[in-house]
């Protein structure tokens, strides 16, 4: 068992407002087109965790996380998860992270570039985790650094300074995560 964390993209911060749209955290997890090089090497029993993006105001913190099942391509996903097929609202926001349409090309509403990079292995989860009440993103946002910097045994005063673009965790690290992160709930 393996696990990777990676931060969001900057201004992606739920605790701040910001829609999650990939990964999608529901009943069953999905992480749809971000992050292929990771959704690339992880296999059922993995655990991917995610920490938002930098935004103004507020320190980074980690999202949520979820144990991997099974890895499927974007037209089997279009299929089973309705829900999660990449829409416009009413209001301009994108929800979605099944990035083909019922044809198998590329959404019109889709953002990413390397579209047939990008339609190979969709993560579908179990066990998702999410720090998502507001206590909880308070004590996330205070803790994450000292939490990060003691599971990777490095120091930094950002995120970035500690995992970069993403990281691999270990068993004992996962543990350790996820450990931190039940005992916020």
């Amino acid at each position: 068992m393996k696990g990777y964390v990676y931060p969001m993209f900057k201004g992606a911060d739920p605790g701040k407002g910001w829609q999650m749209t990939d990964p999608i955290f529901g009943k069953v997890p999905t992480l749809g087109a971000c992050m292929p090089n990771i959704r690339r090497v992880v296999t059922p029993g993995d655990y991917i965790f995610v920490i938002s993006g930098q935004a103004e105001g507020v320190t980074q913190y980690v999202v949520g996380g979820f144990e991997v099942v099974e890895k499927i391509n974007a037209m089997v996903a279009y299929k089973r998860f309705h829900g999660n097929r990449q829409r416009l609202l009413p209001d301009g926001s994108l929800r979605g992270n099944i990035i083909v349409d019922s044809d198998g090309k590329h959404s019109s509403v889709d953002y990413h570039n390397n579209f047939e990079k990008r339609v190979e292995n969709y993560i579908v989860g179990k066990n998702p985790l999410v720090l998502d009440a507001p206590n909880e993103i308070v004590r996330a946002r205070k803790e994450t650094l000292d939490v990060i910097s003691t599971i990777f045994k490095k120091t930094g005063r950002r995120v970035s300074d500690i995992i970069g673009r993403w990281r691999r965790l270990d068993d004992l690290q996962i543990g350790q995560m996820l450990d931190w992160m039940h005992s916020l709930k």
